[in-house]
């Protein structure tokens, strides 16, 4: 009797064994970087981030520039005044401003951030560096990121006049 147990678990183990080799011998077929491309075309626009202390503006336009696909503010996704230049104002905005590019068939962005630049902040506001982790987990894919806070060479006359604004 033990001897028919035995030979029976063998004979199982021998056909799991079998059936293994069997998934295992089944071809594998590699996907070719022309089919991905095929599989997900990639429709490329432009995402201008303007963060500044007091507001973040998320505009994601076509490549030309020419075309205005989405755009949202800070101040369109909350309530307080305070906190329309906070990073989650930010990311809500930012994500936002990616499902209505999605929906109009812009998947992947080249983006441009933007602070305010002439005599005030030469850094962008809180919100820049959320609002592009945010298009990044809206499924957006990034291409290029490029600060273009407009810089003056030598410098502008500050507002006050000689003086200085006096108090």
């Amino acid at each position: 009797m033990p001897t028919e147990a035995s030979s029976n678990e063998q004979e199982a183990t021998q056909q799991a064994q079998g059936e293994a080799q069997e998934q295992v011998q089944q071809p594998v077929t590699q996907t070719t970087p022309q089919q991905v491309q095929q599989l997900r075309k990639l429709r490329w626009g432009i995402a201008y981030i303007y963060a500044s202390s007091n507001n973040t503006m998320i505009i994601i336009t076509d490549l030309t520039g020419g075309e205005t696909v989405a755009r949202v503010s800070g101040g369109q996704v909350v309530k307080a005044d305070r906190d329309k230049p906070s990073p989650y104002a930010a990311m809500m905005a930012a994500y936002k401003a990616a499902q209505i590019a999605m929906a109009r068939g812009i998947n992947a962005v080249h983006v441009k951030v933007r602070g305010p630049g002439g005599y005030g902040l030469k850094v962008p506001g809180p919100g820049a560096v959320a609002a592009i982790r945010a298009l990044a987990r809206a499924g957006m894919i990034i291409g290029r990121i490029e600060d273009v806070t407009p810089i003056p060479h030598d410098t502008i006359r500050p507002p006050g006049g000689r003086r200085g604004r006096r108090v």
